[in-house]
């Protein structure tokens, strides 16, 4: 990844190829070919990658904010470069810049996770020994920032759907000793429902988003307050709104109570940034980045240290007029085309620093970034087997699966019931998104404010998210308050409040959020791509965008009641819970909170998808944007537990995962430089029949050259299938990836939850690596002929995109 202050290169590996990073890093160190050849597809890979970025209304405001806040410091260029900087760079500058920072006197090396400290330092040596320092000192950023003289401000007008405001106030770097206290002021100002920002602006319906944070950069920097628009908000209100409370809090300080919510909350979020080695990395990375590699191990302090005096005292001090730059978004009208859409909700988008990832995997997209045919996010180890050491039972009629960890303190938890978009009644799809939306507006012995306030004391999270079958929770909390975090989580799904006042407003905040969606092209083609492959009525076929926003204004809370009475019960009901657990605990909180209730229902079963009976081309027309999303596919015929199913994706695998390695990448990206991302994968088939697809992001002028590439491969996929080698390599490869994610609770409680939803016994995830290992070229071959149909599958483009024939 590259920021403002630092490039990053990290590997996430089993421990026994530790030599292997090891290598290829100190290879890269020094050993960079830098070929004029490879630079041209490379350009066009990262002029992709910035275009998708320019497709963000907060992310395109952003750069503009600090193109605008900075004058003369580099935190004035965006971290990608500008578009010309991409296209024209030349194969010299990039050696001279090579030359000039990568040495060893210019890097840190981090190693966390299972290894013997003796064996890997003498592998470093082994490998980087011989590298020597630069022989010339390394450049410092001389350039300061002049004072800033007055306030400023910067316009943008795109095309788009919701209006941003964007406040960024001059703060100092992240080793100043006020740092912490403006984290703190951050937390205060734009984090949960108790925060300044939510109250006054998200609960009066002026925005659908609102939030505050400092920067974490080597040199003084911005604290960004960044808020996007619900309908019928002007952008002179939401600012207006956001100066109002930042001033108020200038005059007359913030409470002892916000200080210490919000030092929970951040000292909360420092623990679950811990979870597995990868998380460590990462956190320690960037105070490596700032310059003090021990603000990783003095933050925690720092931060229980910090009073409502120091809020106060910083906010007097940065959060000046003078000291400020101001920006807009304003959406411009198009006539665009027809929308497509499906249910569901995105949080609130927050556009800090961007760190840029080369590898696709870590990127925005559609489809599931995770292996396709391994359980999401799940985990396993040859040395240790998971199942063994799960405990499986049933509460009241609810299935608890609960399974210890050596992480502290921190606990994951994972559920689900069946209330999800298949419930819906006729005439309204947007009564289980409603439903679910409700959840977190408060309980019958609490109002939302209450049950935020105990949350966020606790630093615990609770989502809700309604998917096309179930309703799925999830969250994190510490060991000490998972009693309270349990509770309050039955209470929320069995006794909701159910107000009429706070439904008004759910509707309204949905609406936004759902615009504000409609902003994308991977959304605007997904979902024209599932209602493609789907008939009305089944699942995975989403409703189109007026019928979709029709359907919340039309929406009434007693249908909202009524679903909830229907369908949310323990009947069908699951929770996984892993971490650092008390059982006895987790037990005795449950069968008590759930005494006496009763309902759920089994899922509904639909008949599957049939194949189109000939390829065809549907567009999505987006005006203004620079990128293009693009996706090819059919209905799959199959759910995961299905036969073929393994052979199936890891064939799919092959052809368009996110290893650089997989066809796709290696010739769409790498080769022919069309790309910044495109992947292959087997979607939505945990409950139904579900899609086989490709998704990738062209720009418009790339577009034709792009099809017809994708094309290309697809057909020699389907009709040749996949070589010997490849499968060698990709069993190594799959298992790998697939045993690395052991090591966090995240991992851990995905990969024992779908094991539940997909039929599967808990052991599956134990062997999982096994059954990838037992397949034979045969199978996998066979199941791509069988499944695949390259002359009968649907394309949809997204975005600005020029004619194309299919």
């Amino acid at each position: 990844t590259t920021s403002y202050d630092r490039t990053n290169y990290f590997e996430n590996l089993p421990s026994d190829q530790l030599d292997l990073a090891l290598q290829l890093e100190a290879d890269r160190m020094r050993g960079l070919l830098l070929r004029e050849e490879d630079r041209q597809p490379e350009m066009t890979v990262v002029r992709n990658e910035f275009e998708r970025d320019e497709n963000d209304p907060a992310s395109a405001l952003t750069k503009e904010l600090f193109g605008t806040a900075y004058l003369a410091h580099p935190y004035h260029h965006p971290v990608i470069g500008w578009r010309s900087d991409i296209e024209k760079v030349s194969i010299a500058k990039l050696r001279e810049f090579y030359d000039t920072f990568y040495w060893p006197n210019n890097a840190t090396l981090t190693l966390i996770g299972d290894f013997k400290a003796d064996t890997a330092l003498a592998l470093i040596r082994q490998r980087f020994g011989a590298i020597p320092r630069s022989p010339h000192p390394i450049p410092e950023v001389y350039t300061e920032e002049p004072a800033q003289t007055g306030q400023r401000r910067v316009t943008v007008r795109r095309p788009g759907e919701v209006g941003v405001v964007a406040l960024g106030y001059k703060a100092p770097a992240a080793t100043h000793a006020d740092h912490a206290a403006l984290e703190v002021l951050a937390a205060i100002l734009g984090e949960g429902k108790t925060s300044r920002l939510y109250r006054a602006l998200i609960d009066t319906n002026l925005a659908i988003s609102a939030d505050a944070g400092q920067e974490f950069l080597r040199d003084p920097n911005l604290f960004l307050v960044l808020s996007m628009l619900a309908p019928g908000a002007t952008h002179t209100q939401v600012e207006a709104a956001l100066v109002t409370e930042i001033e108020k809090i200038k005059r007359e300080g913030v409470t002892p109570e916000e200080v210490s919510r919000a030092i929970s909350k951040l000292l909360a979020r420092n623990a679950y940034a811990r979870d597995g080695s990868y998380a460590i990395a990462s956190q320690i990375n960037e105070p490596i980045a700032v310059g003090d590699w021990s603000l990783y191990f003095r933050g925690p302090a720092a931060i229980k240290a910090v009073t409502p005096l120091d809020v106060l005292r910083v906010a007097q001090t940065y959060f000046l007029e003078s000291q400020s730059t101001v920006g807009w978004f304003i959406p411009e009208a198009t006539a665009a085309g027809a929308h497509t859409s499906s249910v569901g909700t995105r949080s609130s988008t927050f556009a800090r620093a961007a760190h840029y990832y080369r590898d696709p995997i870590q990127a925005r997209g559609v489809f599931p970034a995770a292996s396709a045919n391994a359980p999401t996010g799940a985990g396993g180890s040859p040395a240790t087997q998971v199942a063994a050491r799960a405990h499986r039972r049933e509460i009241n009629g609810i299935e608890i699966v609960t399974l210890p960890t050596g992480i502290k303190d921190v606990v994951t938890f994972r559920g689900t019931l069946n209330a999800g978009d298949a419930f819906n009644p006729p005439g309204n799809a947007a009564i289980a998104d409603l439903t679910a939306a409700m959840l977190d507006q408060g309980t019958m012995a609490r109002d939302k404010f209450e049950v935020s306030g105990l949350l966020e004391q606790a630093g615990a999270t609770v989502g809700f998210n309604a998917g096309s079958h179930t309703l799925t929770f999830s969250g994190k909390c510490l060991r000490a308050d998972l009693a309270v975090v349990l509770g309050l989580l039955v209470e929320q799904l069995r006794t909701p409040r159910f107000d009429s006042a706070e439904f008004d407003k759910v509707k309204k905040q949905v609406i936004g959020a759902y615009q504000r969606q409609m902003e994308e092209t991977d959304f605007r083609g997904g979902n024209a791509f599932a209602r493609a492959m789907f008939p009305d009525g089944h699942p995975n076929h989403p409703p189109a965008d007026d019928a979709y926003l029709a359907a919340v204004n039309a929406a009434t809370l007693d249908e909202v009641k009524a679903f909830h009475a229907a369908f949310y019960g323990p009947q069908s009901a699951r929770i996984v819970l892993v971490g650092d657990l008390d059982e006895n605990v987790i037990d005795a909180t449950l069968r008590k909170s759930t005494t006496g209730w009763t309902g759920g229902k089994a899922l509904p079963t639909h008949p599957n998808a049939t194949l189109p009976s000939a390829s065809r081309l549907e567009r999505v027309a987006m005006p203004g944007k620079t990128s293009v999303s693009v996706f090819i596919g059919q209905p799959s015929g199959l759910r995961h537990r299905d036969a073929d199913y393994l052979a199936l994706s890891t064939g799919t695998a092959i052809l368009g995962s996110g290893f650089f390695s997989a066809r796709l990448l290696a010739i769409v990206r790498g080769q022919e430089g069309l790309t910044y991302g495109i992947r292959a994968s087997l979607n939505a088939d945990t409950f139904c029949d579900g899609y086989w697809g490709i998704a990738g992001t062209f720009a418009p002028e790339l577009l034709a050259q792009g099809l017809a590439s994708t094309r290309r491969e697809l057909e020699r996929f389907v009709s040749q299938g996949v070589t010997a080698e490849e499968l060698a390599t990709f069993k190594g490869t799959l298992v790998g990836s697939y045993q690395v994610t052991l090591s966090t609770t995240d991992g851990l409680a995905s990969a024992l939850l779908n094991a539940l939803l997909r039929g599967h016994d808990l052991s599956y995830v134990d062997t999982y690596p096994e059954k990838v290992r037992a397949l034979t070229l045969e199978q996998v071959n066979a199941a791509i002929k069988k499944h695949l149909h390259a002359d009968r599958m649907i394309t949809v483009t997204a975005g600005s995109s020029p004619e194309a024939k299919p």
